[in-house]
């Protein structure tokens, strides 16, 4: 059975609070995306005293330079970002590590005026082929993310949840994944449970949000409980994180999102 994360936005107070918030509704972790500017054995000390897992945190470097060189404005789809890019997921390693987290996500960049699609697909197999023995060693996961350009992210390189599954594929690497984020994919290609049945082996990381809006699950068009029926029916075995605002308060949320996961 998969396990149902959330994001640290839906609780208030500081991030170090949010674990308690969390496991006082029933979530077994949370995931923590900007991890930078945090105080690490302070979030490991949460962790451990209140039994809330940290799902994944983001591949960033705290170095501002490098930073800039590995964020979508810039991004792996060019070569030069490939020192920095290692740089950070060193970083990023040694805070999951810290923290507990097993998996770092990933984004590509946008697009590059100038620059063929097929070298920015090659420039991202080559960055993830020379990441993958640094998490293959550390027992840690790269997950990379497409995103949709229609709504969120205009510009952005990856995604198709083929062009994902064929990057990772490239790789060879099983410490190297797809994160599948159903929001981004229900507005970019649609067809989720198809798409998580026929490529469950490369999935690593799931998140979810509804349509249009990108609430929580319940609020827009996509049938929820079948969705997460179907991630559990194919052995997912995973984080799904709810990575959604919220339409009203979130203790009448939360019992919402649990009944959405119980067997008809």
């Amino acid at each position: 059975m998969f396990t149902l994360s959330v994001i640290p936005s839906w609780f208030e107070g500081d991030v170090y609070g949010k674990f308690a918030d969390a496991a006082t509704r029933g979530f077994k972790a949370i995931e923590l995306l900007q991890w930078t500017e945090l105080d690490l054995n302070r979030i490991r000390a949460e962790v451990d005293r209140t039994g809330v897992e940290v799902a994944a945190i983001l591949c960033r470097s705290s170095d501002p330079v490098k930073q800039e060189m590995i964020a979508n404005q810039h991004g792996i789809v060019n070569a030069d970002a490939h020192a920095p890019f290692l740089d950070a997921v060193n970083e990023a390693i040694a805070a999951a590590q810290i923290v507990g987290a097993k998996n770092l996500v990933v984004t590509t960049g946008n697009e590059v005026v100038g620059l063929s699609r097929q070298e920015q697909h090659a420039n991202i197999v080559k960055a993830l082929r020379a990441a993958a023995p640094l998490v293959e060693e550390s027992g840690i996961r790269l997950v990379i993310e497409p995103l949709n350009i229609l709504v969120n992210h205009k510009g952005y390189f990856l995604t198709t949840t083929k062009e994902a599954v064929e990057i990772i594929q490239k790789v060879g690497s099983p410490n190297v994944l797809v994160l599948y984020d159903i929001y981004h994919q229900q507005i970019t290609e649609g067809n989720i449970i198809n798409t998580i049945r026929n490529n469950i082996s490369f999935i690593g990381h799931i998140h979810v949000a509804d349509v249009p809006g990108r609430k929580q699950p319940g609020t827009g068009e996509i049938n929820y409980r079948n969705v997460f029926k179907a991630i559990r029916d194919v052995g997912y075995e995973g984080y799904v994180v709810i990575e959604s605002g919220l339409s009203e308060d979130v203790d009448l949320v939360c019992p919402k999102m649990w009944a959405l996961l119980e067997e008809e």
